[in-house]
């Protein structure tokens, strides 16, 4: 790291006597050992400045001991105000915290993992209060049961939104390549409910979609209908004939008989 300082520090804060007091405080901190090159030093105020030395710590690539030291005026010695290790601008750091609840993320559920939803899930909402969603309220009156919690408006809409924009969506590569969409496809099997006017699931098992949720606008090469012109594999040039040059050749028999 290179220190790009706003505003010089005050000559007496800069001098090498200044950088040698940082260097100790920075070695009484660390060890002598782990405190590098100075690399810097940034001007904090008209009456201190921050020395900045290479910290040579396995694992802390990248980050400064950054030693501040103070004067009072002409005459007066420096003194040193604080001693702690800081990172550069291409220092290796921890990733920003995520609380414990928030860790999980798609993917990762394996066999036998148990993942509760949490009481609050704004995606899912009270049974008793409606789905939003006609097929399933007619199903629930038609067993007369009900299930704790459904999806809410909410719940509906952040899955239209993550499948959109996924592998099986509309603007996938595969679906930019291919000759017609799944809404038009003998394979298409559309889902019950609010969700099936935008999505269905395929059901041609020579597809990489096969079984996954797919939207009504993606596709791939095996749609039902798609059809291959027929001909040989290796293309055959149609027979050519040379006539630039004429060959003559004499009738001898007809020159004989004079006719």
């Amino acid at each position: 790291m290179t220190a790009t300082p706003t505003r010089q520090p005050d000559p007496a804060l800069a001098d090498p006597e200044a950088v040698q007091l940082a260097r100790a405080a920075a070695e009484e901190e660390a060890g002598e050992e782990r405190v590098g090159d100075h690399v810097g030093t940034v001007a904090e105020d008209d009456v201190s400045a921050t020395h900045l030395f290479e910290a040579q710590h396995a694992g802390y690539r990248g980050w400064n001991w950054a030693v501040t030291v103070a004067f009072a005026g002409p005459g007066t010695p420096l003194s040193v105000s604080e001693v702690v290790l800081l990172p550069g601008e291409d220092a290796l750091v921890a990733p920003e915290w995520v609380p414990w609840h928030e860790r999980v993320r798609a993917g990762d559920l394996g066999v036998g993992d148990l993942l509760p939803a949490p009481e609050d899930d704004p995606r899912l909402a009270p049974g008793y209060v409606g789905s939003d969603d006609p097929a399933v309220e007619e199903v629930a009156l038609e067993v007369g049961l009900g299930r704790v919690r459904v999806l809410s408006r909410e719940g509906v809409l952040d899955a239209a939104q993550r499948w959109h924009g996924g592998d099986f969506g509309p603007r996938s590569e595969m679906a930019r390549s291919a000759p017609a969409t799944c809404g038009t496809c003998g394979f298409y099997t559309r889902i019950a409910g609010s969700l099936g006017a935008a999505f269905g699931v395929c059901a041609n098992e020579m597809t990489p979609a096969d079984g996954h949720v797919v939207h009504v606008e993606y596709g791939c090469g095996a749609h039902s209908e798609v059809e291959v012109e027929g001909g040989p594999l290796v293309p055959v040039a149609e027979v050519v004939y040379d006539d630039a040059v004429l060959d003559v050749e004499a009738n001898t028999a007809a020159d004989e008989s004079g006719k």
